[in-house]
């Protein structure tokens, strides 16, 4: 389904064709400090529909580049190219849409900050620190 998607100042708006009934999230050090819930979807499915000067990003390989308003600093999406994902795509931060409710999405969790991708997502959430 195609939703539509900003930032908090309006300076960005973005459309995205992706399922927004299932989002992850993920304890690794970045999606810690920036707590989106993602949803994945070809690159080519989200279009920026205003405001695409007004975009930071950062990222630091060809895996994932995030993108921000540079104003208001809300992230919405990132995208990058991994095997695991069947090459390039696209992450969609569902609470960035302004047209999904967000307490009716179905969350599973990854264990990204010990590198546990192998082990799949979850519903229960990894622990951030390792259990003595």
């Amino acid at each position: 389904m195609k939703h539509k998607g900003s930032c908090h100042c309006g300076a960005v708006q973005f459309e995205a064709t992706i399922d927004a009934t299932k989002g992850t999230r993920c304890n690794c050090t970045i999606c810690t400090k920036l707590n989106p819930l993602g949803a994945i979807t070809k690159p080519e499915l989200v279009t920026v529909t205003k405001g695409e000067s007004e975009l930071s990003s950062f990222g630091r390989s060809e895996a994932g580049r995030r993108y921000f308003c540079k104003h208001c600093g809300v992230y919405l999406y990132s995208k990058g190219h991994l095997a695991e994902l069947g090459g390039d795509y696209a992450s969609v931060n569902l609470q960035t849409l302004d047209d999904v409710e967000i307490d009716d999405i179905a969350v599973m969790h990854w264990d990204g900050r010990h590198d546990n991708w192998q082990a799949g997502p979850r519903a229960e959430p990894y622990p951030r620190f390792a259990k003595a």
